[in-house]
């Protein structure tokens, strides 16, 4: 069944509002989505990025854990290998506990070089660093005390989830046999309309099989809609910020030598209305999309003013959902 997700970033540009505003904003607006019955909300991570890009989204799904009852808290995706392993263990069980055992965290291995440079890593070495995190991670999160690099790990408390929801992302064939490799749930950071989404979900399936496992949660980068009365009103408000955000992820994606990001190219307006990545719906438009695949609401995007943002979120929350639970 599709679902439908809220998801914050956090980027605050020069022209847009600022992160006082923004975080504030933020946490009323996950309240208010899970009075409305959005299924959950998703909170990424990024680091030395100059809009302001959120690099402790743990932090935001805490808060929000303790603001919601129902909806699903996904931390999506930490980048593995600029941590501690034992402190991302401890951290999602803490975290998952505040959430009542709501978390969802995925871990992917990264690809901004200059994350890595300000972490003192390297990018060559993110596939090791991403198999001892998990390694860490899973053994840490099951309970075990074991010896790590020389130190004794012993991970209390523990999550409340058993066991604790963890996913691997990523867009390449690696990401998904690491993820079949550690008995993990795999989130395709692509759209199911990406030309390798199949390909993924069909490796990560047989490599599961492989293993005499079953294959664990499978999930895909969802289509955003941004629900008004007038389309062109819409899209002249925020597509500004819809493309802001695009050049930002395709500027990154041309730190490694290949890039599977559904940014790259995107230069004007016109390019990302022709993209699908985010779609401006009137309220009709938008429960027709959203009962054939899931959907991300983004209401702050790149620094989107609150206000505007509060004005879509209660019309979809008024006129798309009722329709929707109906």
């Amino acid at each position: 069944m599709p679902q439908t997700m809220l998801s914050f970033d956090m980027r605050a540009p020069a022209f847009g509002a600022p992160s006082t505003e923004l975080y504030d904003a933020a946490l009323e607006m996950c309240a208010y989505g899970d009075e409305i019955g959005i299924d959950g909300v998703i909170f990424p991570e990024h680091h030395a990025s100059d809009d302001g890009y959120n690099p402790v989204p743990s932090l935001m799904a805490a808060a929000v854990g303790a603001r919601t009852k129902r909806m699903e808290i996904v931390l999506g995706a930490i980048v593995l290998p600029l941590h501690d392993p034992v402190e991302v263990a401890e951290t999602i069980a803490v975290t998952d506990i505040i959430c009542g055992g709501r978390l969802t965290t995925t871990l992917a291995a990264g690809y901004v070089q200059a994350e890595f440079n300000m972490f003192g890593k390297s990018l060559g070495d993110r596939a090791r660093l991403m198999d001892e995190g998990l390694e860490v991670i899973t053994r840490a999160l099951a309970g075990e005390r074991f010896d790590y690099q020389g130190r004794e790990v012993y991970v209390r408390p523990l999550p409340r989830s058993t066991p604790p929801k963890i996913l691997v992302g990523g867009g390449i064939g690696a990401a998904a046999r690491r993820a079949a490799r550690f008995g993990l749930g795999f989130w395709i950071l692509q759209p199911e309309m990406a030309p390798d989404y199949q390909r993924l979900v069909d490796l990560y399936v047989a490599e599961c099989a492989k293993l005499g496992r079953q294959p664990g949660t499978i999930l895909s980068s969802f289509p955003a809609v941004h629900v008004v009365r007038d389309v062109e009103q819409g899209w002249a408000e925020v597509g500004p910020h819809i493309l802001h955000l695009a050049q930002s992820y395709s500027s990154w994606a041309s730190d490694v030598d290949t890039t599977t990001s559904p940014f790259y190219g995107i230069n004007t307006i016109a390019d990302v209305r022709k993209a699908g990545f985010l779609n401006v719906m009137t309220p009709d438009q938008a429960v027709a999309f959203a009962r054939t695949t899931s959907i991300s609401l983004t209401p702050l995007i790149s620094g989107f003013p609150p206000k505007l943002g509060w004005d879509m979120l209660r019309l979809f929350g008024e006129e798309v959902m009722p329709k929707l639970r109906a």
